[in-house]
């Protein structure tokens, strides 16, 4: 299974992005979408999973996604907590910077940014689970 996700888009969708993630079996948005016009956009592409971030007015949208899925705990939330729920990964946006860091035995991962990065340039990730292995590679989008 291969998973495209994404944070903080804040109303963006760089030319080209959607021909990048148009292969993903799912999408996986970290919040800060902003326009709910982003998120039809996205589930047009495939099956959306998103968070509500801190800039996001849709009160429908979820604040956290907790699920199974290939024999792994997922937890998505917008912003990193210091004690997260018990999870095997915790993916998250926020900071705008990409993560791949191991604490406590929970693995947290941030795709980065794609409209407004910090000290990196704009990126997403893709998640790719295949029984049982994971692998997680950040991809830059050129400006």
């Amino acid at each position: 299974m291969r998973i495209a996700v994404l944070s903080d888009t804040h109303d963006h969708l760089p030319d080209g992005l959607r021909g990048r993630i148009r292969d993903a079996d799912e999408i996986w948005h970290l919040g800060d979408v902003c326009s709910p016009k982003i998120a039809v956009a996205l589930g047009k592409l495939a099956p959306l999973r998103l968070v509500r971030g801190n800039c996001d007015a849709e009160t429908d949208w979820p604040l956290t996604l907790d699920f199974a899925l290939d024999g792994r705990r997922f937890h998505l939330e917008h912003i990193p907590v210091t004690h997260p729920p018990a999870c095997d990964l915790f993916l998250h946006g926020h900071t705008h910077i990409p993560r791949d860091e191991t604490v406590r035995g929970v693995r947290f991962l941030n795709p980065g940014c794609i409209s407004r990065p910090k000290g990196a340039p704009p990126s997403f990730a893709w998640l790719m689970l295949d029984g049982g292995h994971l692998a997680w590679k950040i991809m830059r989008l050129d400006p």
